[in-house]
């Protein structure tokens, strides 16, 4: 027990150090702004915006993790970060997950704003003690007197041939702690406001990012891109709006269940898609709403079928829309086994836009039985 708390001690003297230094140095590099002016952004290029304009809008905030500063980040999120803010807020780190969240949550005690970036979420793995018992419970345990403003962000979920062991989703993991917020984004817009409003927030986010959307691009409003937007956590998106079936997803399986409705329209179905956005909190008076006007439910997730956020989702519809439901909850969930490595079977182990039509046809009694199509 000793030693633990002379580690603790330890790791919290070292973060009062970076923090006093930290501040002193933070406002020697000067000001510009990365944000695009184009109608239409990468998701990449939203995020490093939002990180660029949180940085250059208060000097407590910080990014440290593997490969962000010299290398630019290895998705190239903090492109142009070092260059403009310095190595003392763009902090190249080890390969040791568990020591730099560690410090990142001491730099939040003393009233920093660290943002810790995973080259992947399964790395988080190695810090989710510091995630869990140190930057979750920290609010509760101090009653009120120590807040915890950091943001643990970086890809998250199946990408492409990477295995089991770096294609895990963690959202239903992070999303069952109570002290934590969770944020998925989906398009550029998401991404913008989202990851802002996250760094503005006084409690400990966990943002979880998609490495196949970094490069796609979506349309961008002039008020999307002015540095003062910001989107509210806890409140889901109307991607589409339907009156026969509601479809919720968030990350990539957003652009699965927009592929699904335009499908399902031509076949007369009206599909509604729903993109969570948050996942703790999530938005359950949106979700019922849909529900108790369409009168139906699919739910989609890349992660695991059991214990996933479609599980909590079925959840609370059967609580509080029961009675409006007129077909069984549909779940749409990557397969109950380890994300296998060859390119075929990867294909069967996450949800495709195949799936989601064959759900949303049987919730609407469209179907065809397996007897009539043998």
């Amino acid at each position: 027990m000793s030693g633990i708390v002379g580690r603790k001690m330890a790791s919290t003297g070292i973060s009062a150090l970076i923090a006093n230094r930290f501040l002193m140095r933070s406002r020697v590099f000067a000001s510009r702004s990365f944000s695009s002016t184009a109608k239409e952004i990468t998701v990449r290029e939203a995020l490093n915006s939002a990180l660029d304009e949180e940085m250059s809008a208060d000097p407590k905030v910080f990014l440290m993790g593997e490969e962000v500063g010299e290398y630019q980040g290895a998705y190239k999120i903090s492109k142009g970060l070092l260059e403009k803010y310095g190595p003392e807020r763009v902090l190249d780190t080890p390969i040791t997950e568990a020591g730099f969240a560690g410090i990142g949550v001491g730099a939040a005690y003393y009233g920093l704003k660290p943002i810790i970036e995973f080259m992947t979420f399964n790395f988080s793995m190695q810090a989710i003690d510091h995630i869990i018992n140190s930057a979750a419970k920290s609010n509760y345990m101090s009653a009120g007197q120590i807040s915890v403003p950091i943001v643990f962000r970086g890809p998250n979920g199946a990408a492409a041939g990477v295995g089991a062991q770096h294609s895990q989703c963690y959202a239903a993991w992070y999303a069952a702690c109570p002290g934590l917020k969770v944020l998925s984004p989906y398009s550029s817009e998401d991404a913008r406001g989202l990851l802002k409003a996250a760094i503005r927030d006084p409690d400990p986010v966990v943002f979880l990012e998609n490495e196949l959307l970094y490069g796609e691009s979506f349309p961008i409003s002039d008020e999307a891109l002015d540095s003062s937007f910001c989107l509210p956590i806890g409140k889901a998106k109307i991607e589409r709006e339907g009156k026969d079936v509601t479809i919720t997803a968030f990350s990539k399986m957003v652009g699965y269940a927009l592929k699904a409705a335009e499908i399902l329209a031509k076949e007369g179905i009206s599909a509604e898609v729903i993109n969570l956005r948050s996942i703790r909190p999530l938005d359950r008076s949106t979700i019922n709403f849909s529900v108790r006007k369409t009168n139906r439910l699919v739910t989609v997730e890349e992660g695991f079928p059991q214990h996933g956020v479609g599980a909590e989702i079925c959840a609370t519809v059967v609580e509080e829309s029961f009675g409006y439901l007129d077909a069984p909850v549909e779940r749409i969930s990557g397969a109950d086994v380890p994300m296998p490595y060859a390119a075929n079977l990867e294909r069967m182990a996450v949800p495709q836009v195949e799936d989601i039509v064959r759900a949303a046809k049987r919730a609407c009694y469209r179907s065809v039985p397996m007897a009539a199509s043998a």
